[in-house]
């Protein structure tokens, strides 16, 4: 395995410059008008290499939050932390004596809350407790019970409260079922059968069901060292796998689908037909090689120009699986490049009208980026474009004060930057009216790096 201190640092686009050092500041510049029902912080996570540390692909690099506190219209502070793991205080991830590290790896993926605790979560680790102001508590292994990685994509229910989630790895058990109850506790663990071990990055629930993706993105030796060890298997095959997550020790029901990768999924739900309906970003094999290729070098980082058109440029499809002719049907739903799907959580796993994605700035290129709301019943979408100098990153939904809504009575929270790296803003969008622009932007007092995910974490919860 790669130890991410040995392999020579690239020199990033200004966007993606790693930054040198933790700041705080306050009172942030607020353009526009904060809705005063924004009560709480809004936290973004991603790969921050240590000054003059090393890292061997463009998605590795020590976890580092950024956070904004909102509260009465105004923005009370801004910080930035590295999450302080293993990795972060040199210890590897593979011991000499062969032993995996779980707590020795970089947590640069996602921030979400469950049960009044904050996690700092990368998929090849346990997760990470976080404080609201951002500080490391340490690796949480919920009580010992968690003995593989956790996922960097848990989905909630939202009528149980359950978090589901899932751990895998380059060796058995290749794939684990975890479920956490609402307080908390880890009470349902149970491994999964697969072939090899894959690189999963997301999966999906339904109201009975879990969805996997089995993909041909393996494990491979002969990689480790390289970056992240993991390459296309034309041999692998691609499909989904169907299981009841509603009973002790249900079978994977597997559907074959036509080769390709999927790194999120938007949301699935089961139909009045007894289906399974997932929509995801997909990328065909030559899409998602051609992106690999570009962040497992060297080269792309220090100007190189891709002249494969198909680098990177994945969309949005919908797979229904019908259990009881056990096909998939497969569904192009738009022609955009879009990635970094989002919902109303509130939603995950049931029927869902409105799909949330960011389009534009794919590596390399000067395409805008574009915010764009998907309304998945008449198949309308709503687009707010940035200028031609504006990286965009995901778009978190966060739901209106509470009472009766609509699905879309919210507020979209994304962090926009130049792609010089000069600066960044908090940009905050009415969800029902996306193509209007913000109603408020907050001024970073820095430049943050385009990066992964995060969530709206509210002070008052329900």
């Amino acid at each position: 395995m790669i130890d991410p201190q040995t392999v020579e640092q690239y020199d990033l686009p200004g966007h993606l410059e790693a930054e040198a050092g933790e700041i705080d500041a306050v009172n942030a510049t607020v353009t526009g008008a904060l809705p005063p029902e924004l009560d709480g912080r809004y936290l973004r996570n991603g790969p921050n290499p240590l000054p003059g540390r090393r890292s061997g692909h463009l998605q590795t690099g020590h976890g580092m939050l950024h956070g904004v506190r909102l509260s009465g219209g105004r923005a009370e502070w801004y910080r930035n932390r590295w999450v302080r793991t293993g990795a972060f205080h040199g210890r590897p991830f593979v011991t000499p004596d062969g032993r995996v590290d779980l707590a020795s790896t970089s947590a640069n993926t996602h921030v979400m809350a469950h049960a009044d605790r904050i996690y700092a979560l990368v998929e090849v680790g346990l997760p990470y407790e976080v404080t609201p102001e951002l500080g490391t508590v340490g690796p949480c292994d919920f009580g010992g019970r968690l003995t593989t990685a956790m996922t960097a994509h848990p989905k909630r229910d939202p009528d149980t409260g359950e978090l589901h989630f899932f751990g895998y790895g380059f060796r058995p058990p290749f794939l684990t079922y975890h479920r956490l109850d609402a307080k908390g506790e880890l009470v349902h663990s149970r491994e999964v059968p697969v072939r090899a071990g894959t690189m999963m990055h997301d999966f999906a629930v339904t109201e009975h069901h879990v969805v996997w993706l089995d993909l041909p993105m393996t494990f491979q030796l002969a990689l480790a060292g390289q970056g992240m060890p993991y390459g296309w298997d034309d041999s692998h095959g691609a499909r989904l796998g169907l299981m009841r997550h509603d009973r002790p020790d249900p079978e994977v029901t597997w559907f074959e689908i036509e080769p390709c990768w999927v790194f999120h999924v938007g949301n699935a739900h089961e139909d009045a037909a007894g289906r399974v309906v997932v929509d995801a970003v997909r990328y065909s094999p030559a899409e998602w090689n051609a992106l690999w290729a570009l962040l497992s070098r060297a080269d792309a980082a220090r100007g190189f120009v891709p002249t494969d058109p198909a680098v990177g440029r994945a969309r949005l499809h919908r797979w229904t699986l019908d259990p009881a002719t056990g096909t998939a049907a497969e569904q192009r739903l738009d022609d955009r490049v879009v990635e970094f799907p989002t919902i109303d959580d509130d939603l995950t796993g049931r029927h869902s009208r409105y799909l949330y994605t960011v389009t534009g700035g794919e590596p390399r290129s000067r395409d805008r980026c574009a915010i764009v709301k998907y309304d998945l019943h008449d198949g309308t979408c709503a687009v707010h474009q940035l200028d031609g100098d504006t990286m965009i990153g995901e778009a978190v939904f966060v739901p209106a004060a509470q009472g009766p809504r609509r699905e879309d009575d919210g507020w979209l929270m994304a962090v926009a930057t130049r792609r010089d790296g000069s600066a960044s803003q908090l940009l905050v969008l009415d969800a029902g009216r996306v193509a209007g622009g913000p109603v408020a932007s907050v001024e970073l007092p820095r430049g943050v790096p385009t990066g992964f995910h995060g969530s709206w974490i509210p002070d008052r919860r329900p």
